[in-house]
């Protein structure tokens, strides 16, 4: 497919590409130049402060789990909820 340059170095991709991606206006993307090329390649932006609360979970998520007591083996997991497997 040819797309043309217009003013404001603007391009447009052609409307099956954009409904085969699933695009949509305001949709952002990385634009790479890489050998002679360009690539267009969509990301996903998220506030600043959203990202700060997905860290807050995160740390918090792995105290909780470094806090918690692990099984050496699968067979000390199983004795722990009452299985024996050696009578399976």
């Amino acid at each position: 497919m040819l797309a043309e340059i217009r003013g404001r170095s603007q391009i447009t991709i052609p409307a099956e590409i954009i409904k085969k991606l699933g695009i949509s206006e305001g949709d952002k993307f990385e634009v790479i130049e890489k050998d002679g090329g360009i690539f267009l390649c969509p990301v996903v932006v998220y506030p600043k402060d959203k990202l700060l609360k997905i860290a807050k979970i995160i740390k918090e998520s792995e105290a909780f789990l470094s806090s918690q007591d692990g099984f050496g083996t699968v067979e000390d997991m199983f004795a722990d909820m009452g299985i024996d497997v050696d009578n399976v």
